[in-house]
């Protein structure tokens, strides 16, 4: 053989070696994804290599509701939960890989901390409703329809209801602030989530002195520092790294809210794609160039995870409706869900309201659950009232994407589902045939762990775009597509505004005390 072919043929192979030893390590080069919930926290490992999940764990826990309106946990539950969820997700994995982590926590709960940043009080969540009076001032004063949700209101409830606690208070965090400050000891709050406080000027990303005066003069001391997407909350303390198994010095990314993260794992990086998350509570959101700008406060004034915008609406009833009809029944999910496919678009005139825990989208916190329209054998069917729910708390999504549309959100090409709620072939098609648009379902259901774990990689690969560098390295593959049944609309646009005028004539206005 001559030399000059031997050459090549031994540089070639060299190279391929060096090839092969090269994906070797780059192989399990994960990233390790949080979201702490309502219901529970869940981990993911993300394999940036594979581009798929690896690792999967997850640990429940419950609300504290001793009174009505009242929905809160304490802190200390999530770190438990985080540690078991962690640590399950990473037993498919090697550890030592893990390159980086990024925590994503249900938005607006109130973590109060004293000096010593211990927590004074159990968090008070976005599903608390006790500062529904709180929101109603704060909506005057400010111009714009805050509701009991956002963690200003809860301030303001905190200060007129707990005045001890309150004189203690040094700083507000959010969920994954707090987990971010266990994992780094460092406190810092991000955009995204700020932006669901009420406190946030977000035009110039800056705390709002004149907001957090009419809770407290105060108050913007309390607020902690705001960093970046791109920025890191800190790194892993040698405490927490031995509890997960993991190195410590782990560079841990700024996290964000749910909502925000789910859209980093969903694909609704780019104007055209809204997601919906049919989860305890449902979410309906889409990315745009800035926070939108609602008087009415219906979509939330959000910004996102990497810079942009994400105009949001949200209800308080979801997946936890429909299953409230399950459980009554005694029967499992595909058994109820086969008698619900059997029954007729628009229910036989029945209508499920599904303001079980009152609502915020619309601002309904005096609401209840109710069955109108109810006909002699109607209870006798428990997959009428199955389909029933899930039409109402569709509805309540579809109502969402009109008012997208009022605050200049273009129609989206396709709505990506999410949470729960998205497994169910049923509900998918329920939505794409009521909402006229096709449904997609991402491969990944768990999307804010997910985001967190990608926004933790777009850190370690100093992305100086994260959605940009999501969506050109790892942008969401879809399982499945539903398009919708154009024969279908009339019965549902029907159902849908039955629907809307029985829920406006039971709680368009507040009720007699």
């Amino acid at each position: 053989m001559p030399l000059l072919t031997l050459v090549v043929a031994a540089c070639a192979e060299a190279l391929s070696q060096q090839q092969h030893q090269r994906q070797q390590l780059l192989r399990g080069d994960l990233y390790l994804g949080i979201d702490c919930g309502t219901q529970g926290t869940k981990a993911v490992v993300y394999d940036a290599t594979s581009r798929e999940v690896v690792g999967v764990g997850s640990e429940s826990y419950g609300l504290i509701q001793e009174r009505r309106g009242q929905a809160e946990q304490e802190p200390r539950v999530w770190e438990a939960a985080m540690v078991s969820a962690c640590r399950g997700a990473l037993e498919a994995a090697s550890a030592r890989s893990v390159r980086g982590i990024g925590v994503s926590g249900q938005q607006h709960g109130l973590v109060a901390l004293d000096e010593a940043y211990e927590v004074l009080r159990p968090a008070k969540l976005w599903c608390d409703t006790e500062s529904s009076g709180e929101a109603e001032e704060l909506a005057s004063a400010l111009g714009w329809g805050i509701v009991a949700s956002f963690t200003a209101t809860k301030l303001l409830w905190m200060k007129r209801n707990e005045p001890e606690s309150w004189s203690r208070l040094y700083r507000v965090a959010l969920p994954h602030d707090w987990l971010n400050l266990r994992l780094t000891g460092r406190l810092v709050m991000e955009c995204g989530d700020a932006s669901g406080t009420g406190l946030l000027d977000v035009e110039a990303r800056e705390w709002d002195e004149k907001a957090a005066a009419l809770v407290d003069a105060a108050l913007v001391e309390k607020l902690p520092p705001l960093v970046a997407p791109t920025d890191a909350a800190g790194y892993l303390l040698p405490e927490m790294a031995a509890r997960l198994g993991l190195a410590p010095g782990t560079p841990v990314s700024a996290g964000s809210g749910d909502n925000m993260m789910s859209a980093l794992g969903c694909g609704v990086t780019v104007q055209g794609r809204a997601a919906a998350s049919l989860g305890t509570s449902g979410t309906l959101f889409a990315r745009s160039p800035e926070a939108a700008r609602d008087p009415s406060g219906v979509v939330c004034p959000f910004l996102d995870a990497a810079g942009g915008g994400l105009p949001l609406l949200c209800t308080l009833n979801c997946a936890s409706v429909p299953e409230e009809v399950r459980k009554g029944y005694g029967l499992d999910r595909d058994g109820i869900a086969a008698l619900a496919a059997a029954e007729e678009v628009g229910c036989d005139g029945l209508s499920f309201l599904p303001y079980l825990v009152g609502e915020r989208t619309p601002n309904w916190p005096w609401a209840s659950g109710a069955l109108v329209g109810l006909r002699p054998g109607h209870l006798a069917r428990p997959g009428l009232l199955y389909r029933a729910a899930l039409e109402g708390a569709t509805f309540s999504l579809k109502k969402g994407i009109e008012a997208l549309a009022d605050v200049g959100v273009p129609r989206c090409d396709q709505l990506r589902l999410v949470g729960g709620g998205s497994k169910s072939p049923l509900w998918r098609k329920i939505v794409a045939d009521a909402c006229q648009v096709q449904v997609a379902v991402p491969a990944q259901p768990e999307s804010a762990a997910l985001g967190a774990a990608l926004q933790a990689a777009a850190l370690v690969a100093g992305a100086a775009d994260v959605a940009e560098w999501i969506r050109e390295n790892h942008d969401a593959p879809v399982v499945a597509t539903v398009d919708p049944d154009p024969a279908l609309k009339s019965a549902y646009d029907q159902a849908f505004e039955l629907h809307n005028q029985r829920g406006a004539d039971l709680f368009g206005r507040p009720p007699l005390l």
